[in-house]
This record gives C-alpha cells, sequence and structure tokens, in this order.
C-alpha cells in the first residue's frame, strides 16, 4: 500500500504562487496565498523572507520549467535550425491561442514590479538571456549573417505574439508571428547566399 506525502508548506506556497500570479499578476494579496496554500503567514517568512521572496522563487521555477520546454520543443522538431526555430514560435502561437491564456508571465512581472531592485527582475532578465542564447545558437548553425541581432528580433516577435494573444483574442497573431519569423530567417540566409530553407548545417 502507498499512501501519498503531501507536499510541505514552502512547495504549496510556490505552487499557490505560481497559479495565481499567472492568473491574477504578481500583485496578488499576501492573504489569498496564504489562503491557496493552507499555511500560517509564519512560513511565508520562513522560507521566503517575505512575498519579494516568494513572487522571485516562482519566477525562478517557472524560468526553468519553460526552458526546459523551449529545449523540448527545438528537439522534438528535428535537427534542422529553421525548423527548431519555426517550432517554437508555432507551439507558442498554440498556446496564446489557450482559453486560459493570459500572456507572459515575465513581462507582466517586469511591469508590475515598479521597483528595479525588485529580486524578481535579475530572474527575467536571466531567462531572457538563456533564451537568447537558444535562439542565438540556433541561428549560427543555421548559418545566418546576424545571429545575435536575429535573436533580438525572434525576441521581440515572441513578446509581441505572447502579449497579443492576451490582449487581442479575436485576433490571429500565430499566423502572423509565423510570417515574420521565416521573414527574420530568411533575410539573414539571402545576405550569405543561401537558399530559403537551408538549415546550412553538415551532416556528421
Amino acid at each position: 500500500m502507498t499512501t501519498s506525502v503531501k507536499p510541505g508548506p514552502r512547495e504549496r506556497l510556490l505552487l499557490t504562487a505560481q497559479e495565481l500570479t499567472y492568473a491574477q499578476g504578481v500583485g496578488v494579496g499576501v492573504d489569498a496565498l496564504l489562503k491557496g496554500a493552507g499555511v500560517a503567514r509564519r512560513s511565508l517568512y520562513e522560507h521566503f523572507g517575505g512575498k519579494d521572496g516568494l513572487i522571485a522563487e516562482v519566477l525562478r521555477r517557472s524560468t526553468a520549467e519553460d526552458v526546459v520546454r523551449y529545449r523540448a520543443t527545438m528537439d522534438a522538431a528535428g535537427a534542422d535550425p529553421r525548423a527548431r526555430l519555426l517550432a517554437v514560435v508555432e507551439r507558442l502561437g498554440r498556446i496564446a491561442a489557450e482559453p486560459d491564456f493570459h500572456g507572459c508571465r515575465y513581462l507582466a512581472a517586469d511591469l508590475a514590479l515598479t521597483d528595479p531592485e525588485h529580486p524578481g527582475h535579475e530572474v527575467t532578465r536571466a531567462y531572457r538571456h538563456t533564451v537568447h542564447g537558444l535562439f542565438a545558437d540556433e541561428f549560427t548553425a543555421l548559418g545566418h549573417a546576424r545571429p545575435g541581432f536575429a535573436a533580438d528580433q525572434l525576441l521581440l516577435l515572441v513578446d509581441g505574439l505572447l502579449a497579443a494573444g492576451a490582449t487581442r483574442p479575436d485576433s490571429e497573431p500565430a499566423a502572423a508571428a509565423r510570417d515574420l519569423a521565416e521573414h527574420i530567417i530568411d533575410a539573414g540566409l539571402a545576405r550569405q547566399g543561401a537558399a530559403p530553407g537551408a538549415s546550412g548545417s553538415v551532416a556528421p
């Protein structure tokens, strides 16, 4: 006979905060977080030092999970860098079309956390740096003329796609984002003299 182990106060706070801050924003009240997690106020301060520490840890956990999802999405698309990059845009387009989509957690947090010294900003900056690196690596493998700049463009495109999905559900941001992503990819290949759609990679 197996018995399930109930998560401790720290884990319950993280799970509750991860859910409520996405649905309601990082401005959700401490009382709502404590009630949802079923923990005493003391637990918040013992484990996180307060709400700011909890928010930062939630963002840290979410970024780690999302980076894993980015990698998995690209790996599932195969070895061609172009296909890997477009797979990310397509997956985000599907997510943005879901009825319970509330936008980009990280962009929302950066806008809501008005204190520039809030620890959450360091987490979101690190996350974007990591994702930028993932994109730049693919553009480099593709033979793109300006891989770093193209990664900047794709990050901007992703922000726009997610923002449009949350604020203009009657639009079709996924289709527009796919076309723009192809333009970012192929424009750099044209400068290099490669044919659009070619991976620029050499099989081992």
